[in-house]
């Protein structure tokens, strides 16, 4: 038996990497010389060898692929659960006082019955913070696009339900910003690039269907790095996100702008999507609560194609709350998506039980303290916490992890690069990091995909048996806090493979093997810049995701960003 066919054999196998950043023309350079073709082969060949997919060529594995991860065996024992209470949820979250120093979902729905304020001119606050927002040397840049006519005539219609106390739900009149990866209308998908989204979409997607319905106040389409393929802040059509706690670092990403305009205090929650961290990471560098579920619990429909085996839709939030709240209206089974026709009933039952006793909390302690020090002693002080609340700690294993570090980056690229494949016309519109990462997707060959889902099945049974011995799996929720935004880089970008590591180190497991993560706040670093940690749980187990989220929200001290916009003045 080799040592890949035996888990037991393995160990921690991860590394901090150290490779040349490039940078501005530099970049730009290389980003042209992979397609001159005396260079091409030589360069490409250097890619996947950084990359490590050369080394996972050579690995021979007896495994048969999966090429979804469905847990339709974990959905079926889940069948007979007790489905989510909508009304009792929203009673629950307007009684709840917020000791948080941001304005949660409820806090807006407060102010509205009583009479403080209404989402008229709430609408307007948010529109003057967008623009406040953007009028700086460093602007935050938050925001793709906002139809101001579109959002005050939400939020009159808001505002009229609400004085005739007939309101949809506690979201009614409640801003809420949606990532430019999803269809809403009268927007069109850009994706963040310059050529596509150029009509706009005819229907919403899914998740914005859902808040619609519930009378949710859409301000707009947020920015996001372009197509998704980097978890930084660039973007050099609309704008480089940057982070509110110090608009000299970026926010993450992709899903960096709708972080940032919730950090900012433009709205309490927006909709990110996750296919290799993209809410989580951004949620970890603003100090938010970022939720991606189960694979197929949150409907796809109206995302644009990107990924179609480890693509999320979720929330990023200020506090626990909103992001329970808007993971209870937006999850569920779609007859448009058939990944989710699969899935149990909904429920987040017990998700803000702060007695953690009999819930067991499992460490990989080589994973846990591959971070910086200040990122694992808040994490350790964390963990500390949670314990006295009643949980009991359990030391695992999970082998190969360099491998699935492998897998979901090879997975992920490949099947963009045949996405935009359909673009191909536009190829010299695209940013020079993204040619570059799209070049290797374009390089891996049908068995390099195949055998990146051989080890998705090996990746699935390793947590499996993680599971076995505890409930939900910790570790930070990135290796780093907020980088800075290198100087000269607004026109051509950055490239730095070795920081992406870092930031994606935790993330990407919950990618490949579809399971529930979610990244929570718990502390600050010396400059000020939040840390997280993230939790992982086995399939359709969100309910303890929020559970021991909801815990950590309890102890840890939160502070407002620099840049901040408080809409309801409290």
């Amino acid at each position: 038996m080799s040592a890949q066919d035996n888990p037991t054999a393995m160990t921690y196998n991860l590394s901090s990497l150290s490779l040349p950043t490039l940078r501005g023309r530099t970049l730009r350079l290389f980003a042209t010389a992979l397609q001159s073709r005396p260079l091409s082969n030589t360069l490409v060949g250097q890619l996947l060898k950084q990359g490590g997919i050369t080394d996972l060529r050579q690995k021979t594995f007896s495994d048969a692929p999966t090429f979804y991860p469905l847990a339709l065996e974990e959905a079926d024992a889940w069948r007979n659960q007790m489905p989510l209470d909508w009304e009792r949820l929203q009673d629950q979250l307007l009684r709840r006082d917020n000791r948080e120093p941001f304005a949660n979902a409820a806090d807006y729905a407060r102010a509205y019955r009583a009479g403080t304020t209404t989402p008229e001119a709430v609408a307007e606050a948010a529109m003057a913070a967008i623009a406040d927002a953007d009028d700086d040397p460093r602007p935050l840049r938050a925001f793709r696009a906002v139809d101001r006519d579109d959002v005050l005539r939400q939020a009159r219609a808001a505002t009229e339900r609400l004085r005739a106390g007939r309101p949809l739900s506690l979201l009614d009149g409640v801003p809420v910003a949606v990532k430019d990866e999803v269809d809403q209308v009268p927007y069109g998908t850009t994706v963040g690039t310059s050529f596509l989204g150029q009509t706009p979409a005819s229907e919403d997607a899914t998740v914005v269907a859902r808040l619609r319905a519930a009378g949710a106040l859409l301000l707009g389409k947020t920015n996001m790095h372009e197509i998704g393929i980097n978890p930084d802040g660039f973007n050099e059509h609309y704008g480089i996100i940057r982070n509110p706690y110090n608009l000299q670092c970026h926010a993450g990403g992709s899903s960096n702008g709708s972080a940032a305009a919730v950090a900012a205090g433009i709205c309490p929650v927006a909709i990110g999507a996750d296919g290799g961290g993209s809410i989580r990471i951004p949620a970890a560098l603003t100090g938010l609560v970022g939720l991606k579920a189960t694979f197929g619990r949150v409907s796809e429909k109206g995302a644009a194609p990107l990924t179609w085996s480890m693509g999320h839709l979720g929330p990023i939030g200020a506090t626990v709350g909103d992001v329970a709240l808007v993971y209870a209206c937006i999850a569920g089974p779609d007859p448009a998506d058939p990944n989710g026709l699969h899935q149990p009933p909904v429920s987040i039952d017990g998700w803000d039980l702060a007695d953690l006793r009999g819930l067991r909390l499992g460490i990989y302690p080589p994973w846990f303290e591959h971070a910086d020090a200040e990122i694992v002693a808040d994490c350790r002080a964390m963990l500390a916490r949670l314990l006295e609340m009643g949980a009991t700690l359990h030391e695992i294993e999970i082998p190969e992890l360099d491998e699935m570090r492998v897998a979901q980056a090879l997975t992920i690229l490949a099947e963009m690069a045949a996405n935009m494949a359909l673009h191909e016309a536009h190829w010299d519109e695209l940013s020079p990091s993204t040619r570059v990462n799209l070049t290797l997707g374009r390089a891996a060959t049908a068995g390099d995909y195949l055998q990146a889902q051989r080890v998705r099945t090996r990746a699935i049974g390793h947590f499996r048996r993680a599971f076995a011995d505890c409930d939900l799996i910790l570790s930070p929720a990135t290796a780093v806090t907020a980088p800075l935004v290198p100087d000269n880089c607004e026109a051509d970008g950055w490239s730095d493979l070795n920081t992406v590591t870092e930031l994606m180190r935790f993330a990407m497991p919950g990618n490949l093997t579809g399971l529930p993560a979610i990244a929570f706040p718990v502390g600050y670093d010396r400059r000020g810049l939040p840390t997280s940690m993230q939790a992982m749980a086995r399939p359709w187990e969100e309910h303890l995701l929020l559970r021991v989220a909801y815990a950590a929200e309890l102890v840890v001290a939160r502070r407002r960003p620099t840049t901040f916009y408080d809409l309801l003045a409290r």
